[in-house]
C-alpha cells in the first residue's frame, strides 16, 4: 500500500528570505513522520551562523592532519621528489574543490544535510545507499586516523615510561599497550563529539593555527638535522619527468582527489550552518587548497629530510619524530599530531557517518548514536592493514573510495544543477507520496547510474593489499582515472536516464 504525506505539513510550506535562503515557513509546523527527527531537520536561518573564518578555520584544522602528511610524504616514499608530489596534491585540490562547492550550495540555502540532500535524486528511501556507502567510508577514515592518534600516545608514554610501555608483550602483531593507546584515543574522540556541534567549531577554530605552528617545527627540526635546507630541496626523484612519473602520476592524482572526496559528498552537513553562500565559497576556497599545498609543501621537505638523514623516507609523522632523542621536542611533536588527528577525525570522519546512520532510521537512531555506531564499525574493518603500506594507502584505499563516491557526486551535481536549477521543496524531503517518493522511496534512475559508474570506476581496480587480482580485468584502462570516471559516467547516464523517461524534476 502506497503511503501518503501527512496532511498537516502541506508542499507549500517554506520561504525564501531575501539573500536567497530557504527555510520552513514562520508557525509551520516541522516535518515530522518516519523520514524526520531533529538532527534531519532544516537548520533555521537564524541559526545558520558559521562565516567564512569559521569555514577556513575547519578546513584549516583538516587539511593539517597526520594523513595529509602521509599523504604527500608517501609520493616521495613511492619515487617522486618535492616539486612532482606538491604539484600532483595542489592540481588534486582544485579539482576537488568545484563539486565540494557546487554540493555545499545546498547547505546554506536550505540547512539540510547530505543524506536529506541525497533525497532528492535517490529518493526518501534511496538516499540511505549513498548515505551509508559515505557512512562505510567514514568509518574506514576514522579508523585509520585512530590508529595514528593511539600510535602517537603509544610514542609519547615510551618516552615518558620506558621499556615497560613500549616493550611489552605483543597481541596481534602489536604491543598491547598500542591496543590501548588506540583505545584512549577512540574514548577521547567519542566524548568531543557526544557534546554536539558547536564544541566541534569552537574546538577546529583554534586547532588550526595550534597544528600549522607545528608543522614548521618539524620543518625547522629536520633542517637541522640536514645540516640546512640544501638536502631538502635536492633529493632527485627516481622517476623523472617522462613515462615512468606519468604512469605513477594519474593513479596518485585520482589518489588525491579521493583523499577529499568523501567531504565533496556530505560537505552540506557543515555548509547547512553557514550565514551565506559567500561565507562557505569564500571559506572553503581560501581553506582547501592553500593549506592543503602549503602542508603538502611541507610533508613533503621533511620526508625529503628524513631520506638525507635516514637514508631512507620516513613517511610517518609519529615514527619520524620517535627518532628525536629531544623528550620536549618529542612531547611538543607528538601533542600536535594528536591535535592534529583530533581535529580532522571529529569534523570529517564522525559528523557525517553520524547524520547518515541516523538518515537509516530517524526515529531510533540520534545523532549521538550514529556517532557511536561509526566508532565502533571503525574498529571492525581493522585500520591498521590499510595504514601500514603507503602502496595500498594511496592507490587501493584512497582510489576505491574516489571512484565510488565520485559516482554520487556525478548524481548529486546533475539533479541540483542541470535538472532542478538549485530548487528544492524542503517539506517534501521528509514526506512520503511527494515529489522526492518516486518508486516506493526510490528513483531507479539514480541507482543504475551510481552501478554502472561504480563498476567502471573500481571495477578494473587492482585490490590488493586487501585482495588479490582484479573484480574486472577488461576494465583495467580506466581504473587509474577511478574519481573521473566515476563522476562523469554517473552525471551523463542520470541527465539520459532521467530525460529519456520524460520525468523531468518539476521545481520547487
Amino acid at each position: 500500500m502506497t503511503e501518503t504525506a501527512p496532511t498537516a505539513i502541506p508542499p507549500s510550506a517554506q520561504v525564501t528570505l531575501a539573500d536567497g535562503r530557504v527555510e520552513i515557513a514562520p508557525g509551520a509546523p516541522a516535518p515530522s513522520g518516519p523520514y524526520a527527527n531533529e538532527d534531519l531537520l532544516p537548520v533555521p536561518a537564524a541559526k545558520r551562523t558559521w562565516t567564512t573564518y569559521n569555514f577556513s578555520a575547519l578546513w584549516v584544522g583538516m587539511a593539517h592532519n597526520t594523513a595529509s602528511w602521509t599523504l604527500a610524504s608517501g609520493l616521495i616514499a613511492v619515487g617522486m621528489d618535492w616539486k612532482q608530489a606538491v604539484f600532483t596534491i595542489a592540481l588534486a585540490n582544485l579539482i576537488v574543490l568545484v563539486p565540494m562547492l557546487l554540493t555545499g550550495h545546498a547547505g546554506p540555502k536550505y540547512g539540510i544535510p547530505f543524506p536529506v540532500f541525497a533525497r532528492a535524486s535517490f529518493g526518501v528511501r534511496g538516499a540511505n545507499l549513498p548515505a551509508v556507502v559515505r557512512a562505510l567510508v567514514a568509518c574506514g577514515w576514522f579508523g585509520i586516523q585512530t590508529w595514528i592518534g593511539g600510535e602517537a600516545i603509544f610514542f609519547l608514554a615510551g618516552k615518558l615510561i620506558g621499556d615497560r610501555w613500549s616493550g611489552a608483550a605483543h597481541i596481534g602483531g602489536y604491543a598491547w599497550t598500542m591496543w590501548l593507546s588506540f583505545a584512549i584515543f577512540w574514548a577521547l574522540q567519542v566524548a568531543i563529539i557526544l557534546r554536539g556541534m558547536e564544541t566541534i567549531r569552537r574546538f577546529e577554530n583554534w586547532a588550526a593555527p595550534f597544528v600549522l605552528i607545528g608543522a614548521f617545527v618539524m620543518l625547522w627540526w629536520m633542517s637541522d638535522q640536514a645540516g640546512g635546507v640544501g638536502p631538502l630541496f635536492d633529493q632527485p626523484s627516481k622517476l623523472g619527468w617522462g613515462g615512468d612519473f606519468w604512469k605513477l602520476f594519474w593513479p596518485s592524482l585520482m589518489g588525491m582527489i579521493g583523499f577529499w572526496s568523501t567531504l565533496s559528498l556530505n560537505i552540506p552537513d557543515f555548509t547547512r550552518y553557514g550565514r551565506s553562500q559567500r561565507a562557505q565559497t569564500l571559506g572553503q576556497a581560501f581553506g582547501l587548497p592553500t593549506t592543503m599545498t602549503l602542508f603538502a609543501f611541507l610533508s613533503v621537505l621533511v620526508t625529503s629530510g628524513s631520506q638525507a638523514v635516514y637514508g631512507e623516507p620516513v613517511w610517518d609523522p609519529v615514527q619520524l619524530a620517535a627518532k628525536t632523542d629531544n623528550v620536549v621536542g618529542l612531547i611538543y611533536a607528538l601533542v600536535t599530531v594528536l591535535v592534529a588527528t583530533l581535529s580532522v577525525n571529529i569534523a570529517a570522519n564522525l559528523v557525517s557517518p553520524a547524520f547518515d546512520f541516523s538518515n537509516v532510521a530517524p526515529r531510533k537512531v540520534s545523532f549521538r548514536t550514529g556517532a557511536l555506531i561509526t566508532a565502533v564499525l571503525a574498529v571492525l574493518i581493522f585500520p591498521w592493514r590499510l595504514y601500514s603500506d603507503p602502496q595500498g594507502y594511496i592507490f587501493t584505499w584512497l582510489g576505491l573510495v574516489g571512484g565510488l563516491l565520485g559516482t554520487v557526486a556525478g548524481i548529486l551535481v546533475a539533479d541540483y544543477w542541470f535538472l532542478r536549477r538549485t530548487r528544492l521543496d524542503l517539506a517534501d524531503l521528509y514526506r512520503a507520496g511527494g515529489r522526492y517518493w518516486y518508486a516506493g522511496g526510490w528513483n531507479w534512475r539514480a541507482v543504475a547510474a551510481f552501478v554502472v559508474g561504480g563498476v567502471l570506476a573500481v571495477g578494473g581496480a587492482d585490490f590488493h593489499p586487501l585482495v588479490d587480482g582484479r573484480p574486472i580485468p577488461a576494465l583495467s584502462p580506466l581504473a587509474d582515472y577511478g574519481w573521473a570516471v566515476g563522476l562523469g559516467t554517473s552525471l551523463v547516464l542520470y541527465v539520459v536516464l532521467t530525460l529519456a523517461s520524460g520525468k523531468r524534476p518539476a521545481a520547487a
